[in-house]
C-alpha cells in the first residue's frame, strides 16, 4: 500500500522541471559521453556540475528518458520521411506500369478479336483456295503492315531523322507496349529491391528494363549512364567519333564501343552507336541509342577483326525529376549479339535476357544506387580506403581478367604454339607497357627483372554442381587447388617486399586468412585481402615467406538467374596503392541451363575430408535426397585465366609449367565439382571443428549448442529451438546453424570488470555470418565494438555488466555495422551467459532478431 508521503514523493518527482540553458548544456554534454548513465554516474554528474545542485537526480534520470526518447523519435521520423518519399516515387512507378499493362492487354484482347474474325471470315470464303493465293495474299499484308525505312544519308538531317525515330521506339518500351515485358524471376518490387526488374518475353534479341528511384539530380544520372566504361565490367573501351547538336538543347554523338568476351569459347563484341540526347517536353532527360548499319543509312564503320559486330536496337535511358527528390530512371537495354557466332554450349548465356538485365541494366541501377549513397553519408571502409577507391580496384581486377581471358593482339598479346593438346591456351604480352605496368607495383625502386607476362587459359563444363558453392569452396579452401610453392615462386618474380598492410596475424599462421574489406556496389560482390604462407618469425615474414593477395569474390544466390560467379586475385605488397597495376588471375562461371532446384544450404563448405578419402563418389550416409538433387540437371561453363611475369629468356621453361600448373589446377577442380555434386556438408567455425555430416557432429560442435540452448532455457525460460528441432546432437546443432535469428557467441577471457577489453568472437551461426558479412575464417579478427555503431557501444557498455552479473539482458533494437562497414537495422537483441555443464562461465552469447541491412535511395 503507498503512503501519503510517498506519493507525494511521486508526484513532486512528476512535476514539470523548467531547466537553464547552463543546466540544459551540462545534460547535453553528458548524454553525448552517455546516453544512459548509471544512478552513480548521475550523481556524479550532479557533484561536478554546480548549475544542477537543486535538479532532483529523480528529475534528472526522467531527463535523460525524455531524451532518448526523443532521439528515437528523431531517428524514427527521418527514416519514415525517407521510406515514404521512396514508397511515392515506386507507387508511382506501380501506377504507371498498371497503366502500360492495361494498355497492353487492351492491345492483346484487340488483335484476339481480329485474327479471330480473319480465321472466321477465311472460313466462310470459298471463291478462292489455292495455296498460292492465300500466301501471296498474306505477303502483300505483311508488306503493307511493315513498310521498309526509306534510305538515309549522313548528313545531319539524316541522322537528325534516325534519332527521332530511336527516340520513339525506346519512348515505346521504356513506358509503353512496344515489347512484352514480364517480370524477372525472383525480382519482386518493394522498398528494399533495387526496382522494378522486366526481361523481354518473345521478341528479336535479349532486352531487359529496370525501374527505379536514384537520390541525385538528373543531369549527375546522366553523365554517369553515358561513361559505361565507369560502371559496365564487360566495356573494353568507348568512342566518341563525332557530336552534333540537336534541338531542345540536344546532342547526337556517333559512337564506337567494344565488350569483352567472358569466356575464352567467344570472340569479343563491337557496337557502332548512334547516342541521342534530348530534354522532353515535360522535363525529362532522355538518352538513347540504337545501332548504326545499312538498315537505318547513316555512316557506316567496316569491321574490326577479331570482334563480331553486335547490333543495339533501341535502347536508353528516361530519367524524370521526382516529387520528393532524386530521380526516377527508366532502362532499357535491347541488343542481338548474334548467338550463331559462339559454340551451342554457351548460346543460351548470349540468348539470355535475364544476363542483360544483371550484367547491364541493374549494374547501372546499382552502381548509382551506390554513389547516391556515398555522396549523403559518410563512408570509410576497411583498408582505411574510400568506397570509390575499392570500386576502382574491383574495376581494375576485372578489366585485368578480361584484358588476360580475350588476349587480344591490340594489348600486345600474342599465341604460343600448342603442344599437341588444346586444352590449355598460352599467351605472351612483351609489349613495353605491360612490363612496366606490371612491375611498377612491385619493385619498389629495385631493379625491374620480369620482362613479360604469360597468361595460361582454359575452359571446362561444369554439370550438376551449384556455380556460387564451388567457388565458395575454391575461396576457403584454397590448398585443395592451389600449389603454393609455385604461387610464391611466380611473387618472387615480381620482387614483393614485405607487405605492411593493417592486418592481423602476420606471423605464426600456416594456411590462409580471409580480411574482408568492403562492398563493391554489387551486393554480392567484395573485396578481401589473402594472407597466405607459413611464416613462423618476424624474421621468415620480412624473408617473404608469406604472399598477399587482393581478392573480389562475387559468389551470387544459387537463384538469382542470369550471372556470373567470379573469383578472382592479384598479388600485393607494401608498394601497393590505389593506381598500382594490377596482374589479376582466377575463374569465371557461366550458368548456361537453368537447375531443375536451385535451392541449397547457405552454409560454409568444408570438404576436406571428403577430398583426402579419395572415394568422392561415395554418398555421405544421412545427407538427405534433397541435397544431393539440389542442382541436378543445371549446367555450367567454368573459365579460368592465370597471369605469371618471368624474365623472357625462362619463356619456355615458364610456358611447360604454366600449362602444368593449368591441368592440374582444372583436375583438381573436376574433383572438387563432384565430391560437391554427391555430398551435402555442414559447417566448421573457427574454434570448433563441425565435422561432415558423414561423421556427425563433434562433440565440442554438439556440446556447445546444447549448452546456447540450455543457457537460454535457464535465463529467459523459453526454448531457443522448437522441441521437434532439437531431437539429437546433430539436429540440434542443425537448427541452431539455420536459426533466423542471428546468433554469436563471444569469448570471455577477453573481458574482465577492469579493463572491459572487448571480447572477440568465436561463433556465429548461418544468419549471423550473413548479417557480419564475413567467414567462419575471419569471424574471429572481429571483436564486438566494432559491430555496434556509437549508440549501439553506448548501450552495449551499460550492457555488458549486467550479463556478468545477473547473466542476461535484453539491448534495446538500433543500429549495428556489418564487417564490410554496411548499417544493419535490427528490431532487439538477447545476451546471456552460457553455462558449462559445471555452471560455469563459458562464453557471452547474442541474438539479433529480426535484422536487415538498411537500403539507402
Amino acid at each position: 500500500m503507498v503512503t501519503a508521503k510517498e506519493a507525494a514523493a511521486a508526484m513532486d518527482a512528476s512535476k514539470y522541471v523548467r531547466y537553464t540553458p547552463e543546466q540544459v548544456e551540462a545534460l547535453e554534454r553528458l548524454y553525448y559521453e552517455c546516453p544512459k548513465p548509471s544512478s552513480l554516474r548521475r550523481q556524479q554528474l550532479v557533484r561536478d556540475c554546480p548549475v544542477l545542485a537543486n535538479v532532483d537526480p529523480k528529475q534528472i534520470k526522467v531527463w535523460f528518458q525524455n531524451r532518448r526518447c526523443r532521439e528515437k523519435q528523431r531517428k524514427e521520423s527521418s527514416r519514415l520521411q525517407a521510406l515514404n518519399r521512396k514508397l511515392t516515387a515506386m507507387n508511382k512507378l506501380l501506377m504507371e506500369e498498371n497503366d502500360r499493362l492495361q494498355k497492353q492487354v487492351s492491345q492483346l484482347v484487340y488483335e484476339n478479336g481480329y485474327y479471330r474474325q480473319q480465321t472466321q471470315s477465311a472460313g466462310l470464303t470459298t471463291t478462292d483456295t489455292s495455296c498460292e493465293s492465300v500466301v501471296t495474299s498474306g505477303q502483300q499484308n505483311v508488306a503493307a503492315a511493315q513498310p521498309q525505312a526509306q534510305p538515309r544519308d549522313a548528313s545531319p538531317a539524316g541522322l537528325m531523322s534516325i534519332a527521332e525515330e530511336t527516340l520513339t521506339e525506346f519512348l515505346s518500351k521504356a513506358t509503353g507496349t512496344a515489347v512484352e515485358w514480364v517480370q524477372m524471376p525472383g525480382m519482386k518490387p518493394g522498398p528494399d529491391s533495387i526496382g522494378i526488374i522486366a526481361i523481354s518475353h518473345g521478341c528479336a534479341g535479349v532486352a531487359a528494363r529496370a525501374c527505379g528511384l536514384v537520390g541525385m539530380e538528373p543531369a549527375k544520372v546522366a553523365e554517369i549512364l553515358k561513361d559505361r566504361p565507369l560502371w559496365l565490367r564487360d566495356c573494353r573501351s568507348m568512342e566518341v567519333v563525332n557530336v552534333l547538336p540537336a534541338g531542345n538543347n540536344g546532342t547526337i554523338e556517333l559512337l564506337y564501343m567494344q565488350l569483352y568476351a567472358p569466356t575464352t569459347l567467344a570472340p569479343a563484341r563491337d557496337f557502332w552507336l548512334l547516342r541521342y540526347t534530348s530534354i522532353l517536353d515535360d522535363g525529362s532527360l532522355v538518352v538513347c541509342e540504337r545501332s548504326l548499319s545499312s538498315k537505318q543509312g547513316g555512316p557506316s564503320m567496316p569491321l574490326v577483326q577479331p570482334f563480331i559486330r553486335g547490333e543495339m536496337l533501341p535502347s536508353g535511358f528516361l530519367i524524370r525529376p521526382s516529387d520528393g527528390g532524386g530521380s526516377i530512371i527508366h532502362i532499357v537495354d535491347h541488343m542481338d549479339l548474334e548467338p550463331w557466332s559462339v559454340p551451342e554450349v554457351v548460346r543460351p548465356f548470349y540468348e539470355s535476357s535475364a544476363m542483360v538485365a544483371q550484367k547491364t541494366s541493374m549494374a547501372a541501377l546499382r552502381y548509382l544506387r551506390q554513389v547516391a549513397h556515398e555522396d549523403t553519408h559518410s563512408v570509410i571502409t576497411g583498408w582505411g580506403r574510400q568506397p570509390a577507391a575499392l570500386r576502382a580496384l574491383s574495376q581494375k581486377l576485372t578489366r585485368g581478367f578480361n584484358e588476360a581471358l580475350n588476349g587480344l593482339a591490340d594489348d600486345g598479346w600474342s599465341v604460343i604454339e600448342s603442344d599437341g593438346v588444346d586444352d590449355v591456351c598460352i599467351s605472351v604480352n612483351s609489349s613495353p607497357t605491360k612490363v612496366i605496368n606490371c612491375n611498377a607495383a612491385f619493385n619498389n625502386g629495385l631493379p625491374i627483372v620480369s620482362s613479360s607476362v604469360l597468361c595460361a587459359k582454359a575452359s571446362m563444363l561444369l554439370q550438376d554442381v551449384s556455380p556460387p558453392a564451388l567457388l565458395r569452396f575454391m575461396r576457403e579452401q584454397r590448398s585443395q587447388w592451389a600449389d603454393s610453392n609455385l604461387d610464391a615462386f611466380f611473387a618472387s618474380a615480381m620482387k614483393p617486399n614485405f607487405c605492411n598492410l593493417p592486418m592481423s596475424r602476420l606471423g605464426g599462421f600456416s594456411g590462409q586468412v580471409i580480411l574482408p574489406l568492403a562492398h563493391t556496389f554489387d551486393p554480392e560482390e567484395f573485396l578481401e585481402v589473402i594472407k597466405l604462407g607459413n611464416a613462423s618469425t618476424y624474421q621468415d615474414t620480412l624473408m617473404h615467406r608469406d604472399l598477399f593477395l587482393l581478392q573480389m569474390y562475387n559468389g551470387v544466390d544459387e537463384n538469382t538467374v542470369g550471372t556470373c560467379s567470379e573469383l578472382i586475385f592479384a598479388p600485393i605488397d607494401a608498394s601497393f596503392s590505389d593506381d598500382s597495376p594490377l596482374l589479376p588471375s582466377g575463374f569465371r562461371i557461366i550458368p548456361i541451363d537453368s537447375p531443375l532446384d536451385t535451392s541449397s544450404p547457405k552454409c560454409t563448405l568444408d570438404l576436406a575430408s571428403t577430398l583426402e578419402v579419395g572415394t568422392p563418389q561415395s554418398r555421405i550416409p544421412g545427407a538427405g535426397g534433397s541435397g544431393n538433387t539440389a542442382c541436378a540437371g543445371s549446367k555450367a561453363v567454368m573459365t579460368i585465366a592465370f597471369q605469371f611475369a618471368f624474365e623472357s629468356h625462362l619463356q619456355d621453361s615458364v610456358v611447360t609449367m604454366a600449362r602444368q600448373y593449368m591441368r592440374s589446377i582444372i583436375a583438381s577442380v573436376q574433383r572438387i565439382a563432384l565430391a560437391l555434386s554427391s555430398s551435402r556438408l555442414v559447417p566448421q567455425a573457427g574454434g570448433i571443428s563441425h565435422a561432415p555430416a558423414a561423421a556427425a557432429a563433434t562433440p565440442e560442435a554438439a556440446t556447445l549448442s546444447r549448452w546456447i540452448c540450455q543457457s537460454y532455457r535457464f535465463h529467459f525460460g523459453a526454448e531457443l529451438i522448437k522441441s521437434a528441432d532439437a531431437g539429437g546432437c546433430e539436429v540440434g546443432l542443425k537448427a541452431l546453424w539455420h536459426h533466423a535469428s542471428a546468433i554469436l557467441c563471444c569469448s570471455l577471457k577477453d573481458y574482465t570488470s577492469s579493463t572491459q577489453a572487448m571480447p572477440v568472437f568465436t561463433f556465429a551461426n548461418q544468419s549471423g555470418l550473413d548479417m557480419l558479412e564475413t567467414t567462419l575464417v575471419a569471424l574471429q579478427d572481429i571483436t564486438l565494438e566494432k559491430v555496434f555503431d556509437d549508440q549501439g557501444r553506448k548501450n552495449l557498455c551499460a550492457e555488458l555488466p549486467g550479463v556478468m552479473e545477473q547473466g542476461f539482458a535484453c539491448i534495446p533494437g538500433g543500429l549495428c555495422v556489418s564487417g564490410l562497414g554496411r548499417p544493419v537495422s535490427y528490431e532487439k537483441a538477447l545476451a546471456w551467459k552460457v553455462l558449462d555443464d559445471d555452471s560455469g562461465a563459458y562464453c557471452i552469447c547474442f541474438m539479433f532478431i529480426n535484422w536487415s541491412f538498411v537500403s539507402s535511395m
